[in-house]
């Protein structure tokens, strides 16, 4: 018999940034897609609360539930044996309180499987990464443009172009590793900034617009594949295009029901 795969674990990512071994993570929503991708060797699978818009087409992420997280994350954990499994926080279900930061997480935790929770935010955070990973809860931190601030922030916009923002964000960097987290995702942030903080920490970061000194890189599985293909962003490279395959196949398949040509003998049972 083959041996198990060897599964990725927190430590095992502080290990690759020592190494200089990029760390490949992409979001997934689902056991299919997450066999996959497992199978394919991504490290990181993110149950990002992008889910929100990417498959139940809401506007933003701000809607997303718990519950919501919890069933994607519990479906995405039975697809995969090897890649470390990160739960998104929603919105408001980690910032009213450290006790129900430390409820949710723990919840999300126990009902999934998963390895690890992310949340959003830097310095006004750190106290509650510091309580979950307290109590035996990885953190994964999220800097930059983060999506459940959009509105605060303006819009989809780059984060740290001037002096200000920037130093801002260098030390909500420092004060969530501090805290305990074991990466910190950076979002739209310029690149020579991404670098700088990347250099300062022990810790990976996980770029997604952020340039290429980031210890690794994320994007969204559907934009990757070319699925979506009414986003487009400049940071989005697309491996496939996936959507115009399914609208052919989907085409072809209605044609041939139409003209009666599926099924055929050999899709039917004669007795």
């Amino acid at each position: 018999m083959s041996p198990e795969p060897k599964g990725i674990n927190v430590h095992e990512l502080l290990a690759m940034k020592e190494r200089g071994e990029r760390i490949v993570c992409l979001t997934c929503y689902d056991a299919l897609f997450a066999r996959l991708l497992d199978e394919s060797g991504v490290d990181i699978l993110l149950v990002g609360d992008s889910v929100n818009e990417v498959l139940a087409g809401a506007e933003s992420t701000l809607s997303a539930t718990l519950e919501q997280m919890i069933y994607h994350t519990r479906i995405v954990r039975r697809g995969t044996s090897r890649a470390l499994v990160v739960c998104d926080l929603p919105f408001l279900s980690y910032q009213i309180s450290r006790e129900e930061a430390i409820r949710n997480a723990g919840r999300a935790m126990a009902e999934t499987g998963c390895h690890a929770v992310k949340l959003e935010g830097g310095k006004p955070m750190a106290q509650t990464v510091r309580a979950l990973v307290d109590v035996g809860i990885p953190v994964m931190g999220h800097l930059g443009l983060t999506p459940q601030s959009v509105h605060a922030l303006g819009g989809h916009r780059v984060q740290g172009r001037d002096e200000k923002t920037a130093e801002r964000l260098k030390e909500d960097a420092k004060a969530l590793e501090d805290a305990g987290a074991f990466a910190i995702v950076l979002e739209l942030v310029p690149a020579p900034l991404a670098s700088q903080i990347t250099k300062s920490l022990t810790i990976p970061t996980i770029g997604i617009g952020a340039g290429p000194a980031c210890d690794g890189q994320v994007l969204v599985l559907h934009d990757m594949l070319g699925l979506n293909d009414k986003f487009a962003a400049k940071f989005v490279k697309r491996y496939a295009a996936l959507a115009e395959d399914v609208r052919e196949a989907v085409r072809l398949y209605a044609a041939e029901v139409r003209e009666g040509r599926y099924p055929g003998p050999e899709h039917s049972f004669p007795k």
